[in-house]
Formats: C-alpha cells, sequence, structure tokens
C-alpha cells in the first residue's frame, strides 16, 4: 500500500545527476550518505554524553530522538513510495535495508527524507547549543550534503530531501523550547510519549517502533544515569577514545545479540511490541549501563 507524487523535475533531475556522477560520483555520495546513518550518529552522540559534556549529549540526544520518532509517523501518512520504486530509470544504489527492493515496509517509505531528517536535527543541534561559528558551518553543511546524496543514490525525491530539512529545523526547534521550559526530565519525557505514541495505531513501517523503542530506551538511560550511574566526563583523548570504542561495541554487539534472541520470539501479534522492547534495551544498555564501566578509572 502506498502512493505516488511528485513533481516533473524530480525524476528527471535524479536521472541526470546519477549519469552526471557516475560510478566515481555514487561512491562518494555512499560515504556521505553514511553521516546520517545509525552508527555513525551513535559515535557522535556518545563522545558528546561519554567524554565532553553530559548534559550537551542529553540535549542533542533528546532532540534526535524525538526527529527519528517524528519522520516515520509522517512518513506512515503520506505512504510515498521511493522514487525508483516508481520510475524504471531511477536506479537504487544503495538501498535501505537488504532484501525486497520493493518492499515498502521493509525498505521504509520515502517522504520525508529519513537520513537527512535525522541529520539535520543531529546536527544543526551542535550549533544551537555550543554556539560556536565552526559548529554552525557543520550544521548546515552535513545536512545539505546528505539530503543531496539520498537524491544521487535514487532512494529519495528532492522534495522528500526539501521537507527532511525542515522537520530537522522544526524539532530541534521546539524540542528545543519544551527543554528550556520543562526542567524535570521525567515530565518533559512523559509530554513526548504522549504526543509521539499515537504512531502505533496507524504505523505499519518497522522504523516507526524501531524509533519509538530506541525513544524510551534512551529517556529510561538519561534518568537512570542521573539517579544511580552518575559518571563524569572526560578531556583526556586516550579515554574518550576508549569510551567511543567501546560503546560502539556495545551497541553493535547486543544489537546482534538481542536481534538473534528476540528472533527466536516468532508471534507475529506482538511482533512491533517486541520490536520496540528490543531496541529500548539495547539504548539503555549502552546509553544507561555501559557508562556504569567509566568508575573503572584506569581504563575510561
Amino acid at each position: 500500500m502506498g502512493n505516488t507524487f511528485y513533481l516533473n523535475w524530480e525524476p528527471a533531475l535524479m536521472v541526470w545527476l546519477q549519469n552526471l556522477l557516475g560510478e566515481a560520483g555514487a561512491n562518494v555520495a555512499t560515504i556521505i550518505t553514511m553521516l546520517g546513518e545509525e552508527t555513525v550518529m551513535v559515535a557522535i552522540l556518545g563522545f558528546i554524553y561519554w567524554c565532553y559534556d553530559k548534559r550537551f549529549g542529553v540535549y542533542v540526544g533528546t532532540n534526535l530522538m524525538v526527529g527519528l520518532v517524528a519522520n516515520p509517523m509522517i512518513k506512515n501518512i503520506f505512504l510515498r513510495y521511493r522514487p525508483y520504486m516508481v520510475h524504471s530509470e531511477v536506479k537504487c544504489l544503495k538501498p535501505v535495508h537488504d532484501g525486497d527492493l520493493y518492499d515498502p515496509l521493509l525498505q521504509g517509505y520515502s517522504f520525508p527524507s529519513g537520513h537527512t531528517s535525522n541529520s539535520s536535527t543531529m546536527y544543526f543541534s551542535l550549533p544551537v547549543y555550543g554556539k560556536k561559528k565552526w559548529l554552525m558551518v557543520l550544521g548546515l553543511l552535513i545536512p545539505f550534503l546528505v539530503g543531496v546524496s539520498r537524491v544521487c543514490l535514487g532512494v529519495h525525491y528532492p522534495t522528500d530531501v526539501i521537507a527532511g530539512w525542515i522537520l530537522g529545523v522544526v524539532v530541534v526547534a521546539i524540542i528545543t523550547f519544551l527543554q528550556n521550559k520543562i526542567q524535570v526530565k521525567w515530565k518533559l519525557y512523559l509530554l513526548i510519549t504522549v504526543v509521539t505514541i499515537p504512531g502505533c495505531f496507524y504505523c505499519t513501517s518497522n522504523d516507526y517502533f524501531t524509533s519509538l523503542g530506541m525513544m524510551f530506551g534512551f529517556f529510561a538511560a538519561s534518568l537512570f544515569e542521573e539517579k544511580y550511574v552518575k559518571f563524569s566526563n572526560t578531556k583526556d583523548v586516550k579515554k574518550s577514545i576508549f569510551r567511543v570504542a567501546g560503546g560502539l561495541v556495545v551497541f553493535l554487539l547486543f544489537n546482534v545479540i538481542l536481534k538473534a534472541v528476540f528472533g527466536l520470539i516468532n508471534i507475529d501479534e506482538i511482533a512491533y511490541l517486541l520490536r520496540v522492547i528490543r531496541y529500548a534495551i539495547l539504548v539503555f544498555i549502552t546509553m544507561g549501563i555501559y557508562p556504569m564501566l567509566f568508575k573503572m578509572k584506569s581504563i575510561f
């Protein structure tokens, strides 16, 4: 189930870009698009949260989690097919997931672009909090490049990307306002949950339930760390490298473990619930439990 809508110039522009860039350009676009992907953003958020400034990390993480959930909530309203699903002349140079290229529930819907909105939310949060010119350059340049790369790779219309940029900025603006107004974390998290939970009643793509689980896990980890862990940030380069590298190992390892464990529970009726629980546990372990190791000061 899905919809097809586009402006006439969009597929023509995409074909022109793909022909212009060729294989080398596609390889560059593939590298750039990674700046909007899960592992890279976990590493950046992890560095800010685990090493640089914990409060800064909570701010960026809260914005990012809301953006992750908001995107599929909108996607599941418009249900727009990806351009390569509609136009045979547009090539899919980097599918979102392995498997059937033409399954929108697997590959996700197209409008707005998730990579673009996520990178906009993530990187635009940096200068809003950090208030430095070089952060502003990164906050504008990286989302722009990520968005263009999504068009070049054939997985998003230009209007998907434009909507992604707008969504990212709007999320940062609204959640920044709320974080400044609501100082009690659990109250802010409860409000966000109330606003985002209605997606459970109409979203049919996995990305919503994945993102919802990640958001719940982050909220729980933030509250748990504040009350029980209370780790300190570090400016030591060696310790920072260990913290980020260790966090990535924990995230990737438990992602594999939890996927295998939950894969043994094959109950279609609660598949979405299991996905929420799985990703909530994954993020809670990474952001809440893992920092307990930082008390091993000789290493972390």
